[in-house]
Parts: structure tokens; sequence; C-alpha cells
């Protein structure tokens, strides 16, 4: 399933730039990678607070995919709650993806992501329903490793360089 165009966007710009189309984003994560790149995604504590943690992340298809080890807060936050925050600064545009992110186990989604990512210089595999590599960053926490997908919602785009401004867009699922 890809992510549909916005139903709705928003100029939150404050000098009179345009709004920014979501193509402008969306071409961004599709043509950068995720070498060279950091995402932070932020989850909800039990208790409400909030974690952030720096992750590899990918756009595969139109989604954004993310991991992490069974035990770690991440992945224990998104099982009792999938509401997350996703964010990255990419070529000409800062980003803030908020939606929920839903744990991935199927074998050719899987392998789909696997192959990006070992494009990109990880060598992730698929084993079961999870990825595993000889090696990840710290935050990761131990193989294997589950894959998440970020649902839309709604995404934040500043743009820093021309055309400059800033706008919301808005995503409905069915």
């Amino acid at each position: 399933m890809t992510e549909k165009a916005p139903i709705s966007t928003r100029n939150l710009d404050q000098y009179g730039s345009a709004e920014l189309p979501w193509s402008r984003a969306r071409n961004v994560l599709s043509d950068s990678g995720s070498a060279d790149l950091t995402f932070f995604v932020s989850t909800v504590r039990p208790d409400g607070r909030p974690h952030s943690a720096g992750v590899g992340a990918v756009w595969v298809d139109d989604a954004l995919y993310f991991k992490g080890g069974p035990a770690t807060r991440r992945s224990r936050n998104l099982a009792e709650n999938p509401a997350c925050s996703v964010s990255v600064r990419l070529r000409g545009i800062d980003l803030v993806l908020n939606g929920e992110a839903r744990r991935v186990s199927d074998s050719e989604t899987l392998e789909r992501v696997a192959a990006v990512y070992r494009a990109s210089g990880w060598p992730a595999t698929v084993e079961g329903d999870a990825l595993t590599a000889p090696f990840t960053a710290p935050s990761a926490g131990p193989a294997p490793w589950h894959l998440y997908r970020l649902t839309l919602h709604d995404a934040v785009g500043v743009a820093s360089a021309e055309p400059h401004g800033a706008t919301r867009w808005t995503f409905k699922h069915p």
C-alpha cells in the first residue's frame, strides 16, 4: 500500500512563500536513500513520557520503514501505542512525519526493504519475520530486528532551500 496524496494542505509560512507541494518532500525522500541520514523516531512510553532515538530508515514504495530490536524502548512503546513522529533533515527540506508505525512481518515486504538497505550499504537479510545483519547502530538493540512501516497522518515540511516555505500536509487512509 502506498501513501496517498495529501487530502489537505495548510501553508504555515509567515513570509509570503507559496505552499510546498508534497511531491517535493516525497521526491527528496525517494532520492535520498538512507546513506548519511539519521531519522529520529519519537514514541510514547506507557506513562506518557516521550522517547526518541535515532534509527536507520528507508523510503520504499512511498512509505517510510525503520527497524528496532524487540527489547528496545521504541519497539515496546510501539507495541502498546503505535503513535509516533519521525524527524529528518533532508537536502533542502526538514520533515516531521506523524502517524502510526506497525510491525511488518510479511516476507515479500521484508525482502523488498532488506534489498533497499543492502543497496545503501547495510547488509540486511531476512530471517523468519525480521531482519538481521552482521552489524547495526547501537540504538537498534541486538538482532533480529523488527521492521516497522509508518502510516502517515500528517507531515510538516520546512524548506531550507529555494523555493522556501513551510507546509502541513494531511493524509487520509481507508
